[in-house]
């Protein structure tokens, strides 16, 4: 007889769901989303990494075939025409680097960024503005990650420069609300990422920034472990 098995994630959607008995009234469902840049640049190689490539490299070179003189003498003197191509390779390091300015995608080139909101969140202590990813309270949506692209599209006005991976969430965390003991916040994290632009106009926040994995931990020390976990870079 085959076994099936059940994880957290399948019991606290069936719990949650609209049409179990058990579902609270009190309880909410949070669609969040984890939106990032790709780096755009290739990342320094390690120098642990590197020092074994050179390794290779040489050794290689104690077998490779030894042409003769002639064979070298004709490569030189094959025609190289009367072009010439001037390449300045863009920086790595920008102006946004050196002014620390967070909200530019134009930084940490080689990293990806992720997209913080400073406003009003749910379950925050006394309303108070605080530093959340985008994000919507589950209502009527065909789909739990419909309700994800509508947080989105209310900060970013629309999602033409956006791509959902997947239809699943990549995280759940359930979160005990500040306002009320007996209220669940149980929190859906979607993924997203910024496709063919390098600008958004930021809506519906006071503030945002865009920062690395490491920045973004410190902006939740309390989830930082699970934050870390979850959260591959």
């Amino acid at each position: 007889m085959q076994r099936r098995w059940t994880t957290p994630l399948m019991h606290s959607l069936r719990s949650f769901s609209s049409s179990s008995s058990n579902s609270s009234s009190s309880d909410k469902i949070v669609a969040s989303v984890l939106f990032e840049r790709l780096p755009v640049v290739i990342p320094k190689i390690d120098p642990i990494i590197y020092a074994f490539q050179e390794f290779s490299f040489r050794w290689k070179q104690q077998y490779r075939r030894v042409y003769p003189d002639e064979f070298y003498k004709k490569y030189e003197s094959r025609g190289k025409g009367d072009y010439q191509i001037d390449y300045q390779p863009a920086p790595r390091i920008t102006e946004a680097d050196k002014t620390n300015d967070k909200r530019s995608l134009q930084r940490a080139l080689d990293r990806r960024l992720y997209l913080l909101l400073h406003g009003t969140s749910y379950g925050s202590p006394d309303g108070n503005p605080v530093w959340h990813f985008p994000e919507k309270v589950y209502e009527k949506e065909e789909t739990l990650r419909k309700c994800a692209e509508s947080a989105l599209q209310s900060v970013l006005g629309d999602l033409s420069h956006t791509y959902f991976v997947g239809n699943a969430p990549m995280g759940h965390m359930a979160v005990q609300t500040a306002d009320k003991a007996d209220t669940l916040k149980q929190r859906f994290f979607f993924k997203s990422q910024v496709i063919a632009t390098n600008k958004f106009n930021i809506g519906e926040c006071d503030d945002y920034v865009w920062v690395t994995k490491d920045e973004l931990l410190e902006y939740f020390p309390d989830q930082a472990e699970y934050l870390k976990q979850m959260i591959i870079s």
